[in-house]
């Protein structure tokens, strides 16, 4: 699968594959039922100075070199972890309104193929990478990175004043070393999954910004300290689907300047109009409907959806089904003094709707 990858793409696309294999609970901490439920690591009981993370590091599925650096570094197996939590949760709300739902279902093949989908696996995989592993310097979790090194920001005044700066800057600079140096691939699939992921690196860095914090008397900001931040990983993912949304078909040209290979979208001439932006998404070949079951999902029989916004376009023109049921909620709530609220508990009838399978 990894035939003609470069290097980061190749260890990327085996990352967003091992959440498929029957065994991942083993790696991850998932479950073949519950995907997204992210369960306590299995040496989560051992003492802290234990060895732990050497037995998570040898059950992942990495090479011999990244094996080395993450039993080098304590606290990266915990952090892959943290990885595939965010882009698994991410990719599962960011399409629950689409045919297809980032569904483990035909996982292993959509990674194989061209499609806008395998776009947005690379970009979120490659995003939650970063992402985790600049939230773990700052939290203290990782033993060779700290906090954001800002100019003017000391570190030992940053943790005193609670304000450690996400270190997305050693973050970019480890998964290079991760992943291994880039290298330049003829090869038009290989192009194509680099560029994504760097589009989701680039998300991760777009959501970057800069926070302070006043220090001075009564509030004054006499004395100020500034930190690095990241936005909120839905941020990246809401930017993520919007880049999926806008995604552009692509096809390999020659350069004539110095006779290399080079992504080109048909509707964009490089010699009249704008050229690819570094920004976009991009893919190979128009994806399937993912209306009935094949080797890239399960299809939609049987998702539930909303009679007024989603049912037309999920249920590819089958129809759905209606269902009528009782759900319990709070109600006549009344405050009791002092500071107690209490209410009674009443059925509710709700009609739920779920697509038909013919």
């Amino acid at each position: 699968m990894c035939t003609g990858l470069p290097r980061t793409a190749c260890p990327l696309r085996l990352f967003a594959l091992c959440i498929l294999l029957s065994h991942a609970a083993a790696y991850f901490g998932l479950t073949g039922r519950e995907p997204l439920v992210f369960l306590p690591g299995p040496f989560a009981n051992e003492p802290p100075n234990s060895k732990a993370h050497l037995k998570q590091c040898e059950q992942m599925t990495l090479t011999r070199r990244q094996k080395r650096l993450c039993r080098r570094e304590p606290g990266l197996a915990e952090t892959l972890r943290e990885s595939v939590r965010l882009s698994l949760l991410e990719c599962r709300y960011q399409f629950r309104n689409e045919r297809w739902n980032c569904s483990m279902d035909g996982r292993g093949s959509l990674l194989k193929r061209g499609f806008k989908e395998t776009a947005f696996l690379l970009a979120v995989s490659s995003a939650a990478l970063s992402h985790a592993l600049a939230k773990a310097c700052s939290s203290g979790r990782m033993e060779r990175c700290t906090c954001d090194d800002s100019p003017g920001l000391q570190h030992r005044e940053a943790w005193q004043w609670g304000v450690c700066g996400d270190n997305l800057k050693y973050s970019t600079k480890f998964l290079k070393k991760f992943f291994g140096q880039k290298r330049v691939s003829k090869d038009l699939r290989a192009q194509i999954d680099a560029h994504n992921i760097n589009v989701g690196t680039r998300a991760v860095k777009s959501g970057l910004k800069t926070t302070c914090k006043c220090h001075g008397v009564s509030g004054s900001c006499a004395v100020r300290t500034c930190w690095k931040q990241l936005s909120p990983f839905q941020d990246t993912g809401h930017l993520l689907k919007y880049r999926y949304d806008t995604a552009v078909r692509v096809h390999s040209v020659t350069n004539s300047a110095t006779g290399e290979t080079e992504l080109a979208s048909p509707r964009r001439h490089s010699s009249t109009g704008p050229r690819l932006r570094p920004t976009e998404l991009v893919f190979l070949e128009e994806s399937p409907s993912f209306c009935r079951p094949s080797r890239y999902s399960p299809g939609t029989a049987g998702r539930p959806c909303s009679k007024d916004t989603s049912c037309g376009s999920l249920c590819c023109g089958r129809g759905y089904n209606t269902a009528l049921h009782l759900t319990t909620i709070s109600c006549h709530c009344q405050v009791r003094w002092c500071c107690h609220v209490e209410c009674q508990t009443c059925l509710r009838e709700e009609e739920v709707y779920t697509c038909k399978k013919h």
